[in-house]
């Protein structure tokens, strides 16, 4: 059966032939390792322009090969507005498996264009021997699941904390990339600059160090977020897992 890359190998070959003085424009909605390393493999392939989309949730993003813009479109009429405009002859979408909304609106505005849509689905975590996980399917589930005077390391994208701000019970470390432009909602907590690590003795070092009892993650997938899951696994702390919201 063809991967995803095979058939975007496929698209491309036959996207160059014949269109040597015009390349067509590939969109990647992006924020992801697998989004980086397209946008390289295609500019250095050469056939095809490659403009990278970001949401804009950090304000030093890393370099990213090829164009990159920068921002929401605005809604499923600002991308088919974008797309037609920019002349777009394929989109890919590469973001996060939990970046639903844009998504959606990838589907909904290629519909409408006729332009073709290729999704890179980035495969579950799935859990292995030594793993202590609670499974959940809603942040509030989540909240739920924390015990009492627990020191939880929230490994959360900034939009979903204020589900946990009733907690008041609990104390929170929170690692972010960017410091946050308001006040974070909760009683006790430690706030973390920085990012995500694949190296799971760091990760165990970190979490020993702020003398953390429970992770909370969502099911993201991928090597780059994957230490701090190993580093839980190591150390024997229990894991509350956001599932993946299906659209």
């Amino acid at each position: 059966m063809p991967t995803p890359s095979d058939a975007i190998r496929s698209k491309t070959e036959s996207s160059s032939q014949g269109q040597s003085a015009v390349r067509p424009k590939w969109l990647i909605l992006g924020g992801t390792e697998q989004a980086a390393a397209l946008a390289a493999r295609l500019v250095n392939q050469g056939e095809v322009e490659v403009v990278t989309s970001l949401a804009g949730r950090t304000s030093d993003p890393a370099p990213l090969a090829g164009a990159v813009r920068i921002g929401g479109f605005g809604g499923i009429d600002g991308l088919v507005r974008y797309l037609r405009e920019n002349d777009i002859a394929q989109v890919i979408d590469a973001t996060h498996p939990f970046a639903t909304r844009i998504s959606r609106n990838a589907v909904a505005a290629c519909g409408e264009t006729g332009i073709s849509l290729q999704v890179l689905d980035r495969p579950e975590w799935r859990r292995q021997p030594g793993d202590d996980w609670r499974e959940v399917a809603s942040l509030e589930a989540a909240a739920t699941a924390l015990p009492a005077g627990a020191k939880i390391f929230l490994a959360l994208g900034r939009q979903y904390l204020q589900a946990f701000a009733a907690r008041t019970d609990c104390h929170f470390v929170v690692r972010m990339i960017d410091p946050p432009a308001t006040p974070l909602p909760f009683a006790r907590f430690d706030l973390l600059l920085g990012r995500a690590s694949a190296d799971a003795g760091a990760e165990a070092a970190l979490f020993e160090r702020h003398h953390i009892t429970h992770l909370v993650c969502r099911n993201s997938g991928g090597e780059a977020g994957y230490g701090k899951v190993l580093a839980a696994r190591e150390l024997g702390l229990p894991v509350v897992m956001l599932g993946r919201t299906k659209f």
